[in-house]
């Protein structure tokens, strides 16, 4: 494993066939959303629980007290960063087949990314809890709370995935795809602790894909799959890659 071989990452992204990128909780950090996990991570102030699909349904009252709290009230200004704008404009210069993200905040597509899989779904649309319908958030009130369904007044329920909740099967099955395919794997700010999600890196490794992780600390690819390591904030690293892929 080479650590921060700057030159060498930007070499293999420019000749890759089909480069993907693999992000978790550290590329938003920078946009201020904090991670769940760590001394600073929103589950040192809330309890995981109000996230816990059967607590949800029988107590939808108190977890959406927490819920608008988390991801609406806190979330509804957050803007992308140099990252996530790095990530949309290797897509657009043809060099990113497609982005698989663990975040439910939307800050690739608000960067300009068209081919996002949302692994754990998102924040931005809503279901409805009985008769399965989707709305966007942005035109759900939440001002009484839980937000009840437009069509039957049914609760309400933020489309990603809480605990207890399987991965969608449509993310799931294009996020294989994906790492099957690729033979660059570009991995942002995630620590590879949650699974399923965490066992996709190794699915492209074993497949041959080069992996190019970006991450403040080592995390649990590090010292096993990693091919090069660039130990820098997210907006640092690629601000630098950036700029190598453009001369």
């Amino acid at each position: 494993m080479k650590i921060n071989n700057y030159k060498k990452a930007a070499e293999i992204i420019k000749n890759a066939k089909f480069p993907v990128a693999f992000t978790g909780a550290g590329i938003s950090v920078e946009s201020g959303i904090p991670p769940f996990r760590g001394p600073t991570g929103l589950w040192s102030k809330y309890d995981p629980k109000i996230l816990d699909i059967d607590f949800f349904l029988s107590h939808p009252d108190i977890s959406w007290k927490y819920i608008k709290e988390i991801f609406y009230d806190y979330m509804e200004n957050i803007q992308p960063n140099d990252a996530h704008k790095f990530l949309a404009w290797l897509e657009k210069n043809g060099k990113l087949k497609g982005i698989i993200t663990q975040n439910i905040d939307n800050l690739h597509q608000k960067a300009g990314s068209k081919k996002v899989i949302e692994f754990h779904g998102t924040a931005s649309k809503m279901e409805c809890t009985k008769c399965k319908k989707k709305f966007l958030s942005k035109n759900i009130s939440i001002k009484k709370l839980p937000p009840l369904c437009p069509e039957c007044q049914g609760v309400l329920k933020p489309d990603f995935v809480f605990f207890g909740e399987p991965i969608p099967p449509k993310a799931f099955e294009e996020s294989i795809k994906l790492c099957k395919n690729t033979d660059c794997l570009i991995v942002i700010g995630t620590t590879g602790e949650i699974m399923p999600a965490s066992q996709l890196p190794y699915l492209a490794k074993q497949n041959g894909a080069k992996i190019i992780e970006i991450n403040i600390e080592p995390s649990n690819y590090t010292n096993n799959i990693t091919d090069i390591f660039l130990n820098d904030k997210a907006t640092v690293a690629s601000n630098k890659l950036k700029e190598l892929l453009s001369s």
